[in-house]
Order: C-alpha cells, then structure tokens, then sequence
C-alpha cells in the first residue's frame, strides 16, 4: 500500500476500551497506554458488510477515535455503533474536532514531515499505530484547549462583577468553576497522557525518533506546557477570588457581631431609663 488516510475526531472525553473489546469479542485487557485496533474482520461484524483489507479503526482511551483508510458513512456508521455505549457522543457534530492526515509511502524517498502527509521511503508496522497516536493526542488537545477558553469564560464574568463592585462571588460558584478546572487538569494529563509515549518506541529507535519527531512537529509538549500554565493561572485567579469571598463573609459576620451589640446597648440602656 503506498498511501493511507488517516481522520482523527475527539468525540468525548473517555472511553472504556475493555467493554468495547467485550462487545467486539477481542479476548485482550486493554490499558490506557494502548488503542483497541479494530481490523477489518472486526469492522465487517460491527457493520454487517466486507470490509476492505487495509480498513481499520483505532479507538482510544482519552476519547479520541482514528479512521484508517474509512469512508464517511464507516465513520458515521461506527460512531452510532460507540454511542449505544456512551450517550454523551454528539453523532451530529463527531467532527467538531478532527484532524486528517496521510502516510504516504515512496521508494527511495527521505522522510518528510508536514501538517498534512507523512512520506516515508519503506513502510513499517508501527507507522499506522503512531500516527494515529499523534493526530489523536492532537484532536484531543484541540478540544482541551477549547474546555478551556468556556471556563476563562466564566473567569472573565467573575472579574467583571468584581470591577463593578460586586465582590461577593457565591461558594457555590467558585466551587463549579473549580469543578470545571479539576475536570480539566484531570482530562489533559491522565487521559490525553500527552508525557506518555506508546511501548513499540521503548524497544524500537526508529520508532521512537519518529514518534518524537511528529511529536515536536505537532507541538504536543508545548502546548500541554501551555495548557498546564494557563491551568495554574487559573488557580491563582480563583484561589484570590475565594478569599476574597471568605473575607467578605468575615467582614459581614464582624458587622452583624457589632450591630448586635451596638443594639444590646441600646436595649440595656433603655432598661436602665426605665
């Protein structure tokens, strides 16, 4: 084969690989460093129809799924397929996030690398696996960093309130948007696994040099690094409008403390009229 497609889409944010392995009848315990790769066997009993050789779909963990070599109707097939286990899939907008990319392979050619294509001078069983791996980091990075900007959002509003004089920003709101920011933490770094690399670049330094060099050609790093910058700026922000808040509430509860005395006073003294 001298050329393979590649579309990789981020439809949520996890995905039990284990209980799709079940469904498919794939006898393997998956764990988060690896796809479920589903070949074309798989996909002519999931779709009831062949399949064509060199067909395949590559389902990952952080919620990211790659189509090798599909047609649109494979993918929207195969989409509906995913929701029937998890509802949270939007099969009307799968696409929202989406990368696609080649692999394409030419004899006696040198390795080169753009944002579109992979050229390669012979073909290696690890090149399907690790592109996918990059594009499907990437699209899932994508949809972070779009998380991301709706809970700045929400920032933006609090300091609004707070430029207006409004300083008393509710608990119940800033522990939502912290919810929000948690969530977030949780999704870039133990689902995504941005600082993980896949075991074939362990054993193999061809591998691994190609998967370091799509890596830093996809920005991986860096933008997990400014992903986890923002992310602490956010923390800051919030952790200085809780105590604002807190001290709000310590002020109100100092002058409701006065104000009842001021009046116990008041009633004692107008005992002693009496």
């Amino acid at each position: 084969m001298d050329k393979m497609v590649f579309k990789a889409y981020a439809v949520t944010n996890e995905i039990d690989l284990n209980r799709i392995a079940a469904k498919c009848n794939i006898p393997k315990k998956y764990t988060w460093e690896e796809p479920l790769i589903l070949n074309e066997n798989v996909l002519s009993e999931i779709f009831g129809k062949d399949i064509p050789e060199g067909e395949k779909i590559l389902v990952f963990s952080f919620g990211s799924i790659v189509f090798i070599n599909s047609p649109s109707e494979d993918e929207k097939l195969f989409i509906e397929y995913l929701k029937k286990e998890k509802i949270d899939i939007d099969v009307e907008n799968y696409k929202q996030y989406s990368d696609d990319y080649e692999l394409q392979v030419r004899e006696n050619a040198e390795i080169e690398l753009t944002d579109s294509y992979l050229t390669v001078p012979k073909f290696e069983v690890f090149y399907p696996e690790l592109v996918s791996t990059v594009i499907a980091k990437s699209v899932a990075l994508e949809k972070t960093e779009e998380h991301l900007s709706t809970i700045l959002d929400t920032l933006e509003t609090m300091i609004d309130k707070l430029e207006k004089g409004k300083l008393n920003v509710g608990n119940k709101e800033i522990a939502k948007t912290t919810s929000k920011i948690v969530r977030h933490e949780y999704n870039t770094i133990a689902y995504i696994m941005i600082l993980d690399k896949p075991d074939i670049t362990w054993t193999n330094s061809d591998a691994k040099n190609l998967y370091d060099m799509m890596s830093e050609f996809f920005e991986l790093n860096d933008r997990y690094i400014t992903l986890k910058e923002k992310t602490d700026i956010l923390n800051n922000v919030l952790s200085g409008f809780s105590s604002i808040s807190h001290s709000i509430r310590g002020l109100f509860v100092e002058w409701v403390i006065v104000i009842l005395i001021l009046v116990e006073v008041v009633l004692m003294v107008a005992d002693l009229l009496k």
